[in-house]
């Protein structure tokens, strides 16, 4: 009688089995590093084109093909996601044949500062960390300045740099630039406008950019048809150009799900220093865990611990775990097996508690995370909640929450700790370099 194979399926047979979606492929070596990350429109067919005959001869390719023991997936709502996943992870990650993505590679944004009495609009990689509203980020920056000219056309607002205040008799004499000799800027520059009026044209910006803008492309695609049949070819073509661009405003991605912490500056210095006034500590703090459940395929459970030492991210000391103790989906189940563990662990190798516990979440949330501390009869230090839609902090034995500042230092590093462990939960298995590092902890 033969015996059953339980061989390990080869890469060029898992990819077989792949989803027909978009998403990130991740090639393996065989001590399961990835060695390889990059994006597709159709996993199945893009990830299985590595193992084709043809592929084993493309000098891109046939140099650490061979290398490749393994590979894995990550699904993504779209192209757009994908390549954004791609970027982040490569440089989390830093793949060894990724070489061509570098590592201060960052995405566009379109950005509104409404702080001004005429708000302008423009494009940057750098945007500012208070009085703007922000679009993106977006994957093209050719796509998105083509997609800002149109806009220009539509809704004549200014991006020239001109610090304009209503009311300053001296920009009276101020001589208007082409863009309102062409009919693209109203000239607040000469004061042309009123505040009022230029703030209406960028609600109605703002108002388009959120969704509604099916009526203008409508009446847009009209007027295409039209000029078309009129013969007016080149007016035809010209509106084709600024439909295409302006539906390319879609093709971008969203802050909260692709943050990109390296352009959105936080003072870790004056972070914990407002820390210590806000949460009434003895002393500056130095060590923040944060912890996130992330679910899998919707079932799945994982969680995630990172720390930061001195307000900046320290990845050695980062942990994921596989949810062991609960059946089903239940976040406060989770974040209880994930604190009790990472106590565990601590107090194995005789190593303090960080100075703030961070969770993600509410009232629930932080109840749930300091049962384990109640479980284990540990001490619990500093274990504070901060829930992401009102980015209310919650502390033990306080009804209300605290509300911050948007502009708060303190605010802004709890939350780019939260959302650091958003990011690692939701990567956790793919961002492991070898497997002593950002392991597991049990």
């Amino acid at each position: 009688m033969s015996e059953l194979s339980t061989a390990t399926p080869s890469p060029a047979e898992k990819v077989k089995q792949f989803p027909t979606v978009p998403g990130l492929y991740l090639m393996k070596d065989a001590q399961g590093r990835v060695i390889y990350i990059g994006k597709a429109k159709n996993l199945r067919n893009r990830a299985g084109s590595y193992f084709h005959k043809a592929a084993a001869e493309d000098r891109r390719i046939c140099p650490w093909i061979a290398e490749v023991a393994d590979v894995d997936f990550l699904t993504a709502e779209s192209e757009v996601d994908a390549l954004l996943m791609e970027a982040r992870l490569i440089k989390d990650i830093q793949p060894k044949y990724n070489r061509r993505v570098k590592d201060d590679k960052t995405f566009p944004y379109l950005q509104i500062i409404t702080g001004e009495d005429f708000p302008r609009v423009n494009f940057t990689r750098t945007p500012l960390d208070r009085g703007v509203k922000l679009y993106g980020p977006f994957p093209s920056a050719k796509s998105l300045r083509g997609a800002i000219q149109v806009l220009e056309k539509i809704f004549k607002f200014r991006t020239c740099s001109l610090e304009i205040q209503e009311g300053d008799p001296r920009w009276r004499w101020f001589r208007p630039c082409l863009l309102h000799s062409i009919n693209q800027c109203t000239a607040p520059c000469n004061l042309r406008i009123d505040k009022d009026s230029y703030r209406a044209d960028i609600r109605r910006l703002q108002l388009f950019l959120d969704g509604k803008k099916d009526i203008l492309l409508k009446e847009m695609e009209e007027e295409m048809r039209a000029a078309s049949k009129n013969l007016q070819f080149e007016k035809a073509a010209r509106l084709r150009d600024e439909i295409k661009a302006l539906q390319t405003l879609n093709l971008r991605g969203n802050l909260a799900e692709h943050a990109q912490p390296e352009v959105f500056y936080v003072d870790p210095r004056r972070g914990l220093k407002g820390l210590k006034k806000i949460l009434g500590l003895d002393s500056i703090p130095r060590t923040i865990d944060g912890v996130d459940i992330a679910h899998l395929g919707g079932t799945a459970m994982v969680g995630s611990l990172v720390t930061f030492i001195d307000g900046l991210p320290f990845k050695p000391g980062y942990r994921r775990y596989k949810i062991e103790s609960v059946t089903g989906v239940d976040d406060f189940a989770a974040i209880r097996e994930v604190v009790k563990r990472r106590i565990q662990g601590l107090q194995q190798r005789d190593e303090p508690f960080p100075d703030i516990w961070l969770i993600d979440g509410g009232k629930g949330q932080l109840s749930a995370a300091l049962a384990a501390f109640d479980e284990l009869h540990a001490v619990p230090p500093t274990v504070v909640a901060l829930a992401k839609q009102e980015e209310e902090i919650y502390l033990p034995g306080r009804s209300e929450p605290i509300v911050l500042s948007r502009r708060s230092f303190a605010l802004r590093l709890l939350q780019y700790v939260r959302d650091e462990a958003h990011r690692f939960a939701q990567h956790y298995h793919h961002m492991l370099r070898t497997k002593g590092t950002l392991g597991e902890e049990g």
